[in-house]
C-alpha cells in the first residue's frame, strides 16, 4: 500500500510548498502537482495521479478543494477511486475513506451535496414556473430582431458578405448565419 499525494495551486505565482510538506509528513511516497485553476477539467497532474494509483493505494490531498472542481466532481472522483480499491484522505478535513468512519463522513458530505443540488433544481423550476405564470419568458433577449434581419438581408442583397452585414446590424455573424439557415429550411 502506497500513499500518493496530489497538490494543486491555482496560479503559477502561488507556492506548493505548504501542501507538499504536509503530504510528505504523512508519508506520501510520490506527489503529483498542478499549477492550474481547479475549474479546469484538464489537470495533467491529477490525471497522472489517478492513472498511477493502484488498488490498495491511498490518494492523499491537503484539502478537499484541491481535488474536486465542485462537490459533484469530488464525489465522482472519490467514488471512482473506491471502485478501483483506492482509498482517499484529506488532511485538513481529516477524512479517510480507508476507515469505516471516514467512508461514513465522506458519504454524508456526498448526500448533503446531492441534497443541495436537488434543492437548487427545485427552486429554479419553481421560480421559472412562477415567472411563466406572470407572463415572463425566460432566457436571453433576441439579439436579431425581425427589423435587423430584414436590414441584414438588404445588405446581403447589395453584395455584402454575411460577416459584413452582421457587423452593420450589430449582431454576431454566427447568429445571422443561423437565422438565415433556419429560414431557408
Amino acid at each position: 500500500m502506497a500513499s500518493i499525494g496530489y497538490a494543486r495551486v491555482s496560479t503559477h505565482e502561488q507556492n506548493l510548498d505548504l501542501q507538499k510538506d504536509a503530504l510528505s509528513a504523512v508519508g506520501c511516497s510520490m506527489i503529483f502537482e498542478d499549477k492550474i485553476s481547479g475549474a479546469k477539467s484538464e489537470r495533467p497532474g491529477l490525471s497522472d495521479a489517478l492513472a498511477y494509483v493502484r488498488a490498495g493505494d491511498v490518494l492523499t490531498v491537503w484539502k478537499l478543494d484541491r481535488l474536486g472542481r465542485s462537490m459533484s466532481h469530488l464525489i465522482k472522483t472519490v467514488n471512482d477511486l473506491e471502485e478501483r480499491g483506492v482509498g482517499f484522505k484529506s488532511l485538513t478535513e481529516q477524512i479517510d475513506t480507508t476507515t469505516a468512519s471516514g467512508r461514513l463522513i465522506f458519504h454524508l458530505f456526498a448526500s448533503l451535496g446531492q441534497f443541495e443540488r436537488d434543492l437548487n433544481r427545485e427552486r429554479t423550476q419553481a421560480g421559472l414556473k412562477a415567472a411563466e405564470a406572470r407572463g415572463r419568458k425566460g432566457g436571453r433577449k433576441q439579439v436579431l430582431t425581425e427589423a435587423k434581419l430584414a436590414l441584414a438581408r438588404a445588405h446581403i442583397a447589395k453584395g455584402l458578405t454575411v460577416r459584413e452585414a452582421a457587423s452593420r446590424v450589430k449582431v454576431g455573424k454566427t447568429v445571422l448565419y443561423s437565422k438565415l439557415r433556419d429560414q431557408k429550411s
